[in-house]
């Protein structure tokens, strides 16, 4: 690392742990391979590695997911990170694709369920009561 840190090598082989605060600006070029196995903020973070000087920047996802015409969750996910680079739409199609897993407990995919409404296909119901329990809390505290 400190070779590469140094500019004594150009090429710098490593597990995911680069994401974890590395900050080398002459950086332009990065290939994740398996890229299909990352979850979308890790691939948003990794790919936030590179960029950060001046010159063109490239971030190249490798991905061994089957192809065809019916895309897979994987495939949809890698759709995402190459159409956007906003963190907030990226965590938005995560919570859509993988849903938020357990509250209490180790899943880290999948919806809860929940006796009124869905996560993913009832947006609108669970902002109404968001706004309304907000709403209570307020006239709560104000009293």
């Amino acid at each position: 690392m400190a070779k590469f840190v140094r500019r004594e090598t150009n090429v710098l082989v490593c597990t995911a742990i680069i994401e974890s605060g590395i900050d080398i600006p002459s950086v332009n070029t990065m290939i994740i391979n398996r890229a299909d196995h990352f979850g979308l903020s890790q691939l948003h973070q990794l790919r936030g590695r590179v960029g950060r000087g001046g010159e063109q920047s490239y971030c190249i996802l490798i991905n061994y997911g089957r192809t065809g015409i019916e895309l897979t969750d994987s495939h949809k996910r890698l759709e995402t990170i190459a159409q956007t680079q906003d963190g907030f739409e990226i965590a938005e199609q995560d919570l859509r694709l993988r849903g938020p897993g357990e509250f209490f407990g180790t899943q880290q995919a999948g919806l809860p369920e929940f006796k009124a409404a869905s996560l993913v296909t009832d947006e609108d119901l669970l902002q109404s009561a968001r706004e309304e329990a907000e709403r209570v809390v307020a006239s709560e505290v104000a009293d």
